[in-house]
């Protein structure tokens, strides 16, 4: 049986999958790898292990007898550069994104390059410090020049992971295009500070997400994704007409390939940015920390009620409770215009949980206040374009009241959870289809289940 190997690295899940040329997951592993820490005792990535780890797997995989292995390819975490010297060494440890970023060094460089505003909505990335990627190559290069000088390339974790197979160095658009301060988005190039700084040199060729390197025996190598990126392309494949994706983690992503207007320095600091698509499509984007907030909620909420915490995976969608907590709240459903407050902290965090006389109850106001902050996120990237369908994957998508309420409040638009198999890893297969896979893509790839408003 003919399969691609996906090396699906997250920032605590590391996971290895094969697909089957209909797309359907037949083997996997997954490994959560102890982190180490940085020079400052920040905590990141071991490279040496996460390395160790893919070349294993690949060993094992070769060993598979009903496996034939025609194709491997990565999806992985963004914002994360390995620095690399001319025999291919990596150079410094692989530095969080969450690490703080020197304030004196980040307000010089904005300075520098017209003000936060200009720059933030040329490059389309929110002020977001270690995140915005490039920022990173930039206090390398000033706090460590003698290490810098050293620096062949600069590959996004991705291409670092295809140089580890390959021995070639590239870059990919994906990963330049998430908030990296590295990409114009107006003019479709790398922003000039990187040539001023002398970094460009080190940034290697630009490579299309969809073609390969070929290896021995006809082993066809992808360079790699951005995970958020990789994950759009099931739905871009498999659908036309407009929509919104809302993909739930930790993060509440709603990424709209429809809508190509730029971006304006409100919606920025309200937390939209591009990504990029792998076929160099700009695709509009809203970020809330909504998994995140639900996480400490439910905690909240396991405490004061005495339950275990996860309580709420029992509870399902009681309209007659919603109605009841809408008319003791006297709340405004879902208009269309809002205070920009409301992303900035989920009402939720204000409730007295003694005014709730049950656990149930209390959830469905948790609920109805985090689907109200969805709601104005999610317009930021709808506004004005003819969307016609919306998808939620990931954990809330599995959410009754979540997805009954959403469809409530968009009652134009149908709304769907859909679920696949790893949409990350399957996007990441399908890029490099036409290199390995003789067969058309399937049109039953993803499970969509509709619900009325």
């Amino acid at each position: 049986m003919n399969v691609v190997a996906i090396f699906d690295i997250g920032k605590t899940n590391k996971k290895v999958f094969l697909f089957d040329e209909n797309y359907k997951i037949v083997w996997e592993k997954s490994v959560n790898l102890d982190e180490t820490v940085d020079e400052d005792g920040f905590p990141c990535e071991n490279i040496d292990v996460l390395r160790n780890w893919i070349l294993e797997r690949l060993s094992e995989i070769k060993e598979l007898n009903n496996y034939v292995l025609k194709a491997i390819n990565f999806s992985t975490y963004g914002a994360s550069f390995v620095y690399i010297d001319e025999e291919g060494n990596s150079l410094t440890p692989l530095y969080n994104y969450l690490k703080d970023y020197p304030e004196e060094l980040k307000n010089g460089f904005y300075k520098k390059y017209k003000g936060e505003e200009v720059f933030a909505v040329k490059t389309a990335s929110p002020v977001l410090g270690s995140l915005n990627s490039g920022m990173q190559i930039y206090r390398l290069k000033e706090e460590n020049p003698e290490l810098f000088e050293k620096v062949k390339y600069c590959l996004h974790l991705p291409q670092y992971l295809s140089f580890l197979l390959t021995g070639e160095a590239y870059t990919d658009i994906t990963s330049i295009g998430c908030h990296t301060n590295l990409w114009n988005f107006k003019k479709m190039k790398y922003h000039k500070w990187l040539k001023n700084e002398g970094i460009k040199d080190k940034l290697p060729a630009i490579h299309p997400g969809r073609d390969v390197i070929k290896k021995e025996n006809d082993l066809a190598v992808g360079i790699g994704l951005h995970d958020s990126s990789s994950a759009i392309i099931p739905y871009t494949i498999n659908f036309t007409e407009p929509f919104v994706l809302l993909s739930t983690g930790t993060w509440s992503i709603s990424l709209n390939p429809f809508n190509n207007k730029p971006l304006t320095f409100e919606e920025l600091k309200n937390d939209c940015l591009c990504y990029m698509q792998y076929t160099e499509k700009p695709v509009k984007a809203a970020r809330l920390f909504s998994g995140n907030e639900h996480e400490v909620q439910a905690k909240r909420l396991a405490e004061h009620f005495n339950v275990p915490f996860d309580t709420f995976k029992e509870v399902f969608f009681d309209k007659k409770i919603v109605s009841n907590l809408r008319a003791v709240n006297f709340q405004i459903v879902y208009p269309k215009k809002y205070d920009f407050d409301i992303l900035k902290e989920c009402p939720f965090q204000k409730r007295d949980l003694s005014t709730f006389k049950t656990y149930e109850i209390a959830y469905h106001q948790l609920m109805l206040d985090l689907v109200e902050q969805q709601v104005f996120s999610t317009n930021l990237v709808i506004h004005n374009s003819p969307v016609k369908k919306i998808f939620v994957d990931g954990g809330f998508s599995k959410n009754s009241i979540f997805m009954n309420l959403l469809a409530e409040a968009f009652p134009d638009v149908e709304v769907y959870a859909a679920s696949m198999a790893q949409a990350s890893a399957l996007g990441a297969a399908l890029a490099i289809h036409q290199n390995w896979n003789p067969k058309p893509i399937q049109n039953d790839l993803i499970d969509l289940k509709f619900y009325k408003h």
